[in-house]
């Protein structure tokens, strides 16, 4: 069954959850649900605006014109009836007991608050028939008569004895006239608000017989109407008993303990304070997704929509580039015209440029073999020097050659020489390739005990290596082991769980038999809780009993602590 399915309409009680009365004995029931739930006396309107019948007409007929009439000339006698009676006692006690320097002070005093009173009371009546009330204005009237009525009674205050009873009487007598007239000015703002506005919306109150009958309840049912709104008080009794109507069957749904209904099923309880009815609080879950749906629309509304505007706006850039493009072509089709004229041109030009080079080459040409020739003939006389410096060249290397063989002769006299020479610097050598071997032979020793060394760090790492791997062997051995072991706590855990579900149904079944109360149950399930600790009482946390038994008193998980540590010591075993 979902939230929505609770039952609208009268229904059948069922023979092995129904209690044997109705929950009240009201005669009437005012809502659908299933008989009557609140205490709302018979005393309830059956109209919207609390006073039993429908709003009069707008317009008042010649008979009640009349009679409204009479009734305002009534009020004006009233309020000069209380002008005349409150004038003289109020001037002369401002004079005498308020420090005005001289009666007419005074009567100007007097004159002044009644003027005021009447000023205020006439535009409060003005405003109220134009439709536009001024609510804060009766406030002030109502203090100034007050004012008044105080000022009388201070002024028929005995003087030089104390009060007696007929004192109190005429003091009391001074305020009955003022009284009387905010009483009619209020019915003649409240008759006027009535005509003008037929169609408005009163509130209605609350009969006083509940009050005295239920003052709590109705507390409760008046400040609910003034925080949210609610004019009607059969509207008003109406979502109670709807209220109580739905409680009553979530707790025959689930065997009286509510709370194992779900957090939407108990949405009309916790927004009942908040002003929402049964079903406004039943329907939120589907409003909210609703509403969630219709902002995941909006939002996928404003997404293509911002897509399309992207879209479009592409295009138009496009169309831009295209015509951009365009003007650019046209202007290239004309700078191309304008180039080919200008290409024309220059051909012609460079036509008759190649035409007066070819003349020029020509006549370069003929001047080119002039020289040429002349070229030729300064050739053939450089050729005869050069046989004439040949000739010379011959001479000089004859005398080269001798010079060479001259020289050939005293190098072999200095390859002697240097002969010698190297075999004395070639034993230096050696002795100095003797030593570098050393170095060498012992720079290699050097590297090999290095490279020992290496080999013996690289063992020593094997060895840690080894080692390293053996623990890991070792420790994965022992959280396989472990988890061996928490899987063994885990059945046995299961098996004890099991064993106290088993020992929890056959106490539940138990107590069914025997029909105990709730706390007598409450008490016994604390007990076995007090069991599954070990049986030490104080072992058993009280948080753990609040959340059990779904109390949020610490005392009261304490009381049933020692109730059932009291019935273990009597010997209870479930």
């Amino acid at each position: 069954m979902t939230i929505t399915d609770w039952p609208r309409t009268a229904a059948e009680p069922d023979p092995e959850t129904a209690s044997p009365a109705a929950v009240s004995g009201t005669p009437k029931p005012v809502s659908r649900t299933p008989g009557t739930v609140s205490e709302a006396a018979e005393s309830v309107s059956e109209t919207e605006n609390g006073t039993g019948t429908k709003p009069s007409p707008a317009k008042l007929t010649g008979t009640q014109k009349w009679t409204a009439g009479a009734i305002v000339a009534a009020a004006l006698v009233l309020a000069g009836i209380g002008l005349y009676l409150s004038f003289e006692h109020v001037a002369v006690f401002a004079h005498e007991e308020l420090r005005f320097a001289s009666l007419g002070k005074g009567q100007l005093f007097a004159v002044g608050v009644d003027v005021g009173i009447m000023v205020m009371i006439a535009v409060d009546l003005l405003m109220a028939w134009l439709k536009r009330p001024i609510s804060w204005i009766r406030y002030p009237v109502w203090l100034l008569t007050g004012a008044t009525v105080v000022l009388n009674a201070a002024s028929g205050a005995p003087k030089g004895r104390a009060w007696e009873l007929l004192d109190y009487v005429a003091a009391g007598a001074h305020g009955v006239v003022p009284v009387l007239f905010i009483m009619v000015v209020e019915l003649g703002r409240t008759s006027i608000d009535r005509i003008v506005r037929p169609d408005q919306e009163e509130r209605d109150s609350i009969p006083w017989l509940r009050w005295i009958l239920a003052p709590v309840a109705t507390a409760r049912i008046f400040r609910r109407m003034r925080l949210w709104g609610v004019t009607s008080y059969p509207e008003m009794i109406r979502r109670d008993q709807e209220l109580i109507a739905y409680e009553q069957w979530l707790k025959r749904k689930y065997e009286g303990d509510i709370t194992k209904a779900s957090e939407d099923e108990l949405l009309p309880m916790k927004m009942a304070p908040y002003g929402y009815t049964v079903a406004q609080a039943l329907a939120m879950p589907d409003e909210q997704e609703q509403a969630a749906q219709e902002r995941e629309e909006e939002a996928e509304r404003r997404r293509l929509d911002a897509e399309t505007r992207s879209e479009v706006a592409k295009a138009e850039s496009e169309a831009e580039r295209l015509r951009a493009k365009g003007k650019v072509e046209a202007v290239r089709a004309e700078v191309d015209g304008q180039t080919g004229q200008a290409r024309a041109h220059a051909r012609a030009q460079v036509s008759a440029a190649e035409r007066a080079a070819a003349l020029e080459q020509e006549a370069l040409d003929q001047a080119v073999i002039a020289e040429a020739r002349a070229r030729e003939a300064e050739a053939k006389h450089k050729e005869a020097q050069e046989r004439e410096a040949k000739a010379e060249a011959d001479l000089r290397a004859a005398e080269l050659e001798r010079q060479a063989a001259q020289k050939r002769k005293e190098a072999a006299e200095a390859d002697r020489i240097a002969a010698a020479e190297a075999q004395a610097i070639e034993t230096q050598t050696i002795a100095e390739a003797r030593e570098a071997a050393a170095e060498a032979n012992r720079r290699a020793a050097e590297t090999e005990r290095a490279a020992a060394e290496t080999q013996r760090a690289a063992a020593e790492a094997a060895r840690k290596k080894a080692e390293e791997e053996r623990l890991r062997e070792v420790a994965l051995a022992d959280i396989a082991r472990a988890k061996e072991e928490a899987a063994e706590a885990e059945r046995a855990a299961a098996e004890t769980r099991r064993a106290a579900a088993e020992i929890e149904r056959r106490a539940v079944e138990a107590e069914d038999v025997a029909k105990l109360k709730p706390r007598e149950r409450a008490v016994r399930r604390v007990a076995r809780m007090i069991l599954a600790v070990g049986g030490d009482s104080d072992r058993l946390p009280l948080a753990d009993i609040q959340h059990e038994l779904a109390v949020t008193s610490p005392g009261t998980a304490s009381e049933y602590r020692q109730e059932a540590a009291e019935l273990l010591a009597g010997g209870y075993r479930p």
